[in-house]
């Protein structure tokens, strides 16, 4: 039986309508091709592990995504259509987006032999300068009103302001932007990160 995680379960069903069965799909072929494969959630998406990290996926507003954790040693540079989305399959709006399951179950496989020989993933440059994290100033206002929310966050790793930020900005109505403000500063001023339901202990 698979290792089956329920955050990506959860992670699935609050995924929009057209991600739901790309998502279900990719972790079906993962499964198949990786029976020992471990589910996980990491930096807020589902990750599958084998022997250490294998491919992760996730989902937007309009696409979704899946990559494999060596994937510069998997697919070669002219296929790899990591510069359109993360990974190195390019914005998957629908299953036909995705190469055939034998051929991304073959991906697996491979991908499996690597960590099977413990091989590296090659060292990823870091940017010259790290993004900066721009808190909106909705968000400053709300937070400022609230001790000692905005203290709270200022201490958050820019990682952690950037997942309330982006949670808030992704929001497609005003109503829900501002019920998730609210949620948002109540959590921040009891020192909780955006997915603190999921973090362990």
């Amino acid at each position: 039986m698979p290792a089956i995680d329920p955050r990506i379960d959860a992670y699935i069903a609050n995924s929009a309508e057209f991600a739901r069965p790309i998502l279900e799909h990719l972790r079906a072929v993962v499964h198949e091709a990786c029976p020992d494969a471990e589910e996980t959630m990491k930096w807020s998406f589902p990750h599958f592990e084998y022997k250490g990290m294998l491919c992760s996926m996730a989902s937007f507003k309009a696409h979704c995504s899946f990559g494999f954790w060596k994937g510069e040693l998997l697919i070669a540079a002219a296929d790899d259509k990591g510069k359109e989305a993360m990974g190195q399959f390019g914005r998957i709006t629908s299953i036909e987006d995705l190469p055939p399951r034998k051929t991304l179950a073959a991906y697996v496989k491979k991908a499996m032999k690597l960590n099977d020989d413990g091989v590296k993933a090659p060292g990823r440059a870091k940017p010259a300068t790290p993004r900066a994290v721009v808190t909106p100033d909705y968000l400053d206002a709300a937070l400022a009103r609230r001790e000692p929310a905005l203290a709270n966050f200022n201490a958050f790793t820019p990682g952690k302001r950037r997942e309330y930020i982006e949670w808030l900005e992704e929001a497609k109505t005003e109503a829900t932007r501002l019920r998730r403000l609210e949620q948002a500063v109540e959590w921040i001023a009891e020192g909780k990160s955006r997915n603190w339901k999921y973090e362990k202990c």
